[in-house]
């Protein structure tokens, strides 16, 4: 080989290394989102259609809602993340520190105005009700009434066997604004929501649980027998077969959005428009009711279908409360501190 050739050569393969790179960037997705039946039902249904299709690789990462968005903070400048699905709350967060760009190409006329977020930087893909999970057979073998009241939480024969999520978890949040808002307080005075906490609940709590999959080997395992959680989670848990309900408070269920957005990078992944696009399109959305009992943000969905029996859709949908999240996320880190230090000690 001559010196010119060898020059060609070495300078072909650099040129080949230096776009190795963007061409993996360019095969790989990057979604983040929840564990549990998040995880396994959109490996299983959804991400595999969508590979074939984009010749793309799907890799998921799964954690709660403040794990991504500390992923996002920790990643600012170069995101690995393509696609990121949070509770609306810590979404609002995302979209103010400039970690959402604007979706790309979404038809909005076949989605419920409140999945929208303010220029397209986000929407939502799944509605949750907040509120009481129960172990029906044991509730019926010790004669114990259904709870309807979140005041009901601080009945003593509970004690050691409720269990909520922690305040980094949009269920254990909401427990405590809603224990605000019942006594004389809210988003903007959340004082009395934690002297309920600490003094009248804290007692009956056998953990603060942030993982789904604890959460119901807690209630299979018989330790645990009443909890604060969504409607899709209990839905899904019920699937199983096994014996648990969801109960709507009388004073109100807060609605959690589940919510995706493209993550704002150099260089958007064009495919995480796509996925998004997809993830509300009326088959995924009929699907994630079907398999894990999300309220749909799609009009076409049928919400009579018996796997919705739980959703905050029809008559349910009265008993829903909308928080305020500009008052919630602007004392959101200074709440998690006096829990960690006053609650969950």
């Amino acid at each position: 080989m001559t010196r010119l050739a060898r020059f060609g050569a070495i300078a072909g393969l650099a040129l080949l290394a230096g776009s190795l790179p963007a061409l993996a960037q360019q095969k790989t997705l990057t979604v983040a989102a929840y564990g549990g039946v998040w995880d396994s039902h959109l490996r299983k249904e959804v991400f595999p259609e969508f590979e074939k299709k984009h010749g793309v690789k799907v890799e998921y990462v799964a954690g709660n809602s403040t794990d991504t968005l500390a992923k996002l903070q920790a990643q600012k400048g170069n995101q690995v993340i393509d696609v990121a699905i949070m509770d609306d709350g810590v979404m609002y967060q995302a979209i103010k520190l400039g970690f959402c760009a604007p979706i790309e190409g979404m038809d909005k006329s076949e989605l419920y105005p409140a999945a929208l977020f303010k220029d397209d930087k986000a929407v939502a893909v799944g509605q949750t009700g907040t509120g009481f999970m129960v172990n029906t057979k044991v509730f019926k073998e010790k004669g114990w009434p259904i709870p309807t009241s979140w005041n009901d939480l601080k009945d003593p024969k509970f004690k050691k066997q409720l269990v909520i999520p922690p305040i980094n978890n949009t269920y254990g949040l909401y427990t405590l604004m809603m224990f605000a808002r019942m006594n004389g307080g809210g988003e903007k005075n959340i004082e009395p929501g934690f002297k309920v906490m600490k003094n009248d609940v804290n007692p009956n709590v056998l953990v603060y649980e942030p993982s789904p999959g604890k959460m119901t080997e807690l209630f299979q395992s018989g330790q645990a027998n009443i909890a604060v959680w969504g409607t899709g989670r209990v839905q899904a848990f019920a699937n199983t077969g096994f014996p648990v309900d969801f109960i709507y408070p009388k004073e109100g269920a807060p609605i959690l959005l589940a919510s995706a957005c493209p993550v704002a990078k150099a260089s958007v992944n064009p495919l995480a428009h796509e996925m998004i696009k997809l993830l509300v399109s009326a088959p995924v959305q009929t699907g994630m009711a079907k398999e894990m009992g999300n309220g749909p943000v799609n009009t076409k969905v049928d919400v009579n279908m018996p796997e919705l029996k739980m959703a905050p859709v029809g008559e349910r949908a009265k008993l829903i409360i909308a928080p305020d999240w500009d008052a919630i996320n602007a004392q959101r880190d200074d709440w998690t501190k006096r829990w960690n230090r006053e609650v969950e000690r």
